[in-house]
């Protein structure tokens, strides 16, 4: 008997037992891990409309992103992140830090076009455009190069160590670490010139800064790239989880038609399907090989795909090899699937009201975005009372007030301000009203407002500056305050 002791909970004994759970009479006891073991996927290389679109924007994506801080834009590089000068260069736009609206219009722009493209097509992003996807392409191409197919990977995985095989993964590796290093250089290259990175790199006289994230961005590619692979997608993307609160049986997604599939089982090319009472899946495997995820896309929807297709070119390429119709695994919905849809139909109901809704608001933002940077001025102004310097009495006996004005020019080249005021009667300045500022720099000029003694009563009068950029043919207004002392 075990030891066991009556406890009571809102009125109901409850026996709580201190016996350990011991198996039946004659069982054997089993551990049971808590972690699933992680097993090695080996993704088939594949051929089809879809793998071209990826490939095309692998091409795509590395060409502007290893290509873009190699671009001169007059005299500087195209797109730079000058942190230290606090000043963002993208091509004839110079940003600072006051532009930071901008930014949070990017995000905004991005999250909404996330949205868009899950609620139409599902995961999009994920399985064409992301760098996770992008980058393990490019790994896996480079494994494919050193090491064989995935059948040829596999048998030298599991064969014990030959020379041979040591080159092949030796040469795998020494590819995989060039091209993480070039990529850890090139996201450094935003940051700082990259002529004078390269340079630097050269003559191996970095800067701390640029030692750190060029080898920290380098390590995340080839991690993420090489050897986590999918684990980040499954595992450490928040995309795949919430990704169901996105899709509704109208989005487009990658799909197993059940109803034509099953029962599935091999065959012939020449068996009459009807006669062996099977579905047209011939139960080939070829749709979990080639997945990067691994799993099963007959198993039905989950949260590990990534919807990039490849399960859909290579059961094309079977379906056409046994001579059955295309599309048994395709893109489509789930209530196409349900209710026999044709294309056009599925299409229609794909521009429902949310995407119309999503589609609206990201049309909004962007045309705001647009039209601001549009008519952005390209100088900045902000006007302060010097503090240090109280009103007082000047020569003549006349009141004056010392103001401080910064003037930023986000041009690219050299301009000339002048400045007036009005607000009071009588009221002018007493230093020079020009300014000179040089290309996307900033300056402080102090600037002495004087007023007749008898031209005001005592307190605060509000005054308006007028900073006019006179080659550029506008004026920025900032308000202040003259102090009349008693």
């Amino acid at each position: 008997m075990s030891d066991s002791k009556p406890t009571v909970l809102k009125n109901i004994p409850i026996t709580v037992s201190k016996a350990p759970i011991e198996p039946p009479p004659g069982a054997d006891a089993e551990m049971v891990s808590l972690y699933q073991a992680h097993k090695k996927i080996y993704p088939r290389s594949v051929s089809g409309l879809f793998s071209r679109w990826r490939w095309a924007l692998v091409f795509l994506t590395q060409i502007v992103f290893y290509g873009l801080p190699w671009l001169e834009w007059g005299q500087r590089q195209a797109v730079l992140f000058d942190l230290g000068a606090r000043r963002f260069y993208i091509f004839g736009l110079v940003l600072y830090p006051q532009d930071f609206i901008y930014l949070t219009g990017i995000l905004v722009i991005a999250a909404y076009s996330l949205f868009l493209f899950t609620a139409v097509a599902g995961r999009l992003w994920c399985g064409y455009a992301c760098p996770q996807t992008v980058y393990t392409e490019m790994f896996l191409w480079l494994e494919k190069l050193a090491e064989g197919d995935r059948s040829m990977r596999m048998r030298r995985d599991a064969a014990p160590w030959t020379f041979e095989k040591f080159g092949r993964k030796a040469a795998k590796q020494f590819m995989w670490v060039v091209l993480a290093l070039w990529t850890g250089f090139t996201f450094v290259g935003y940051f700082t010139p990259i002529h004078l990175l390269a340079l630097e790199f050269i003559q191996w006289n970095l800067g701390s800064w640029e030692i750190f994230w060029t080898f920290f961005y380098a390590f995340a590619t080839y991690g993420n790239a090489g050897f986590m692979r999918e684990q980040v997608c499954k595992y450490m993307c928040p995309y795949a989880r919430f990704q169901s609160a996105m899709f509704d049986k109208d989005t487009l997604i990658v799909t197993y038609d059940k109803d034509r599939g099953e029962p599935r089982g091999a065959r012939s090319k020449k068996a009459d399907l009807s006669t062996l009472n099977l579905g047209a899946c011939v139960d080939c495997s070829l749709c979990v090989q080639v997945c990067p995820t691994g799993i099963d896309i007959r198993n039905g929807l989950q949260y590990e795909c990534i919807g990039c297709g490849a399960c859909a070119d290579v059961c094309d390429t079977v379906m056409d090899k046994v001579g059955y119709p295309r599309g048994l695994v395709k893109y489509t919905t789930e209530h196409a699937l349900e209710q026999k849809w044709t294309k056009a139909q599925t299409i229609s109901h794909v521009f429902r009201p949310r995407v119309l809704i999503y589609t609206g608001i990201l049309a909004v933002v962007v045309l705001s975005m647009a039209t601001s940077l549009a008519l952005r001025l390209p100088f900045k102004v902000d006007v302060d009372r010097d503090r240090g310097s109280l009103a007082r009495i000047a020569e003549g006996g006349r009141i004056e007030n010392v103001f401080r004005i910064q003037v930023m020019n986000a041009s690219e080249s050299t301009q000339r301000f002048h400045v007036s005021v009005e607000g009071m009667p009588g009221l002018s300045i007493a230093s020079d009203p020009d300014i000179s500022v040089e290309s996307t720099q900033s300056r402080w000029v102090p600037v002495r407002l004087q007023l007749p003694y008898e031209g005001a009563e005592p307190g605060s009068h509000t005054i308006h500056f007028k900073i006019a950029a006179t080659e550029l043919g506008k004026s920025v207004t900032e308000k202040s305050v003259f102090i009349v002392p008693r």
